[in-house]
């Protein structure tokens, strides 16, 4: 069964117009539909994971605390290394391109979650697809 990798700020996580961060229900909702394993994936450092409330998700979170970040290939085989994964088994979802096409580069299906829409019907499309 695949793992699903699920970015953490402007996805999972929210930032409203006065700077406060809070969990995206809706796409959580959405995920507790599938019975895969799921990790967040974030470049939080100790105080951001803090100050983001990553620290009260309901998944693994895994971060490279900014060295490198995730647009930078290393993270990502970092990941499948820390882990023992095959990108065969891992889809993700991020709002940034840089880091869709750097887990992209790495063998990783990933898609480009429109932090502005927030389409989950597109959202799920692609999970059912590569699930």
């Amino acid at each position: 069964m695949k793992t699903i990798l699920v970015d953490a700020v402007n996805t999972s996580i929210i930032e409203t117009e006065n700077g406060e961060f809070f969990k995206n229900k809706e796409l959580f909702n959405l995920l507790e539909t599938y019975p895969n394993n799921k990790i967040i994936v974030t470049n939080a450092n100790d105080e951001q994971m803090v100050e983001f409330g990553l620290n009260d998700v309901p998944y693994p979170v895994f971060t490279m605390k900014h060295n490198p970040d995730k647009p930078d290939p290393v993270y990502f085989k970092t990941l499948l290394e820390q882990y023992s994964f095959e990108p065969s088994n891992l889809v993700y979802f991020e709002h940034n391109p840089k880091a869709v096409a750097s887990a992209q580069s790495v063998g990783i299906t990933s898609y480009n979650y429109n932090k502005e829409t927030r389409d989950l019907v597109a959202l799920k499309e692609f999970l059912d697809k590569n699930l």
